[in-house]
């Protein structure tokens, strides 16, 4: 593993966090910073990597300590995904390794919420999430036959944070914490 890559990305978010700048201006730049670390995958341990056979893994890469961010490796099995779900914070996502399938939701009128755009994410392809910019969806491995990773930075300390699965057609939220899977966080600092 190249340490040096992770660590370089977390000085430099961190720099652009320490600015303060607007949220538009964190996903602008931010996206530029992803693209960067996403553009090759040698560095992140294939521990981060590892699938599960039967749901998908959230890594955690790094947390700041002041709550600003963190950083998570997501890996889909063939066939997994997640169930529609908030973040409630910022989100930028870079894709590592195959290729992920988001389909984005709107709240209706009603409460409920309806399916509003889909897309794929490959390799080294930036996107974002917010409550601002929309920050519902659902996300699969879009690969029937191989494992997807994708690096996802947020703006608060993602695994800890209350957010919601919702159930689209009523609209009901029902709230979790998705927390981490891996016991140790990778060695910034060899």
């Amino acid at each position: 593993m190249s340490a040096q890559k992770l660590l370089t990305f977390v000085e430099d978010i961190t720099r652009l966090l320490e600015t303060k700048p607007d949220e538009a201006a964190i996903l602008v730049e931010g996206k530029k910073l992803v693209a960067t670390l996403v553009s090759s995958a040698e560095w992140l341990p294939e521990a981060f990597k590892a699938p599960h056979p039967d749901h998908y893994q959230q890594y955690l890469l790094y947390a700041d300590p002041l709550d600003r961010l963190s950083i998570v490796s997501f890996v889909w099995g063939p066939g997994q995904k997640t169930p529609v779900h908030d973040h409630l914070t910022w989100g930028i996502v870079g894709g590592l390794q195959g290729e992920e399938k988001e389909i984005t939701f709107q709240q209706q009128g009603d409460g409920s919420y309806r399916k509003s755009g889909e897309g794929v994410l490959h390799v080294g392809e930036v996107t974002a999430v917010s409550p601002h910019i929309g920050d519902v969806h659902e996300v699969s491995n879009n690969l029937s036959d191989r494992p997807s990773v994708s690096i996802h930075v947020y703006g608060r300390n993602i695994g800890r944070v209350s957010r919601h699965v919702i159930d689209p057609i009523t609209g009901v939220q029902k709230p979790f914490v998705s927390g981490y899977v891996n016991a140790l966080v990778p060695n910034l600092w060899n």
